[in-house]
């Protein structure tokens, strides 16, 4: 079934103007949620919002948006003013510059939306995708939508091309916030740790071979209820002793053999390790078997 749109749109820079329509690109109903209910008669309920000051419950036609400027101090605002302080909402994404892809942190990465061609822009959807390509560098553009300016990020997927929406600069909380506590690597261990990572690598990533085992599980459970049966949950087993010697967590990582992933074989995973292929005794030619049981005949 054909996805729908959510919005339409243009792409422009310069004096390019390409028609678009925007479409999710995730599924939210894939996930797996619940609703809140009466445990009396299994009735849904519906929330309200209470008054912190007297405890009422106040109805929508009596609500109004503040902001708190300072501690428990609100400024409000009127619908009118809250429209005045909208952004307005022209649908255009308007590019401001070209990028290397590398050059784009993923930590700025938020929603994800697919971008298709609206009519009369077949040609030029095509040629931007085309040119992100060959270039290696994505758009950044500012979109207004909703109210709000967006900045976001154009880049190619398919012969198609995506709208990621990205955080702000002051979005973002810097790294130096987070407590890091340094430490010496030695070269054996570096080397020991590239031996792990070369063992489990691959060229490409391929998400169609990555499932969610706890929806599943969830999913299965939740059925068994449905039909009636009694579900229990086992307790988790203990995750036993840390290992906190770094060598002997690498060495103990290579001897333990890698789960066989369930994507096509790669390039790397091509490759059987020596021990393994030391096993099985090597097939020798008929020819070499024949002479070889000859001299063995004529010593005898």
């Amino acid at each position: 079934m054909s996805a729908r749109p959510i919005a339409a749109g243009t792409i422009s820079f310069g004096l390019v103007s390409i028609p678009v329509k925007l479409y999710a690109a995730s599924d939210a109903s894939a996930g797996v949620s619940f609703n809140m209910l009466h445990a009396k008669d299994a009735a849904r309920l519906k929330q309200q919002y209470i008054c912190t000051k007297d405890g009422e419950v106040v109805p929508r036609d009596q609500m109004v948006k503040g902001f708190e400027f300072t501690k428990d101090r609100y400024v409000t605002f009127t619908p009118e003013e809250l429209k005045a302080l909208e952004e307005q909402s022209t649908q255009a994404i308007e590019v401001v510059e070209f990028v290397p892809i590398e050059k784009v942190d993923p930590v700025y990465f938020d929603r994800s939306y697919y971008i298709g061609p609206d009519k009369g822009g077949a040609k030029a959807y095509a040629l931007l995708s085309k040119v992100m390509q060959e270039t290696g560098r994505v758009a950044l553009a500012r979109y207004a939508a909703r109210g709000k300016m967006y900045l976001v990020m154009l880049r190619p997927l398919d012969n198609g091309i995506v709208m990621q929406q990205l955080y702000y600069a002051d979005e973002i909380r810097p790294f130096a916030d987070i407590p890091v506590e340094t430490a010496d690597v030695s070269s054996k261990e570096l080397d020991l740790a590239k031996l792990l990572v070369d063992q489990r690598a691959a060229d490409t990533f391929k998400p169609e071979t990555y499932e969610d085992d706890v929806k599943k599980r969830v999913l299965g459970l939740i059925q068994k209820k449905v039909e009636g049966e009694d579900i229990s949950i086992a307790p988790a087993e203990s995750g036993g002793g840390q290992i906190i010697d770094l060598m002997e967590a690498l060495k103990a990582s290579l001897a333990k053999k890698p789960e066989a992933a369930p994507a096509a074989k790669t390039a790397s995973s091509a490759k059987r390790p020596a021990e393994e292929t030391s096993r099985k005794p090597a097939k020798r030619a008929p020819s070499r078997v024949a002479s070889m049981r000859t001299e063995a005949a004529g010593k005898g």
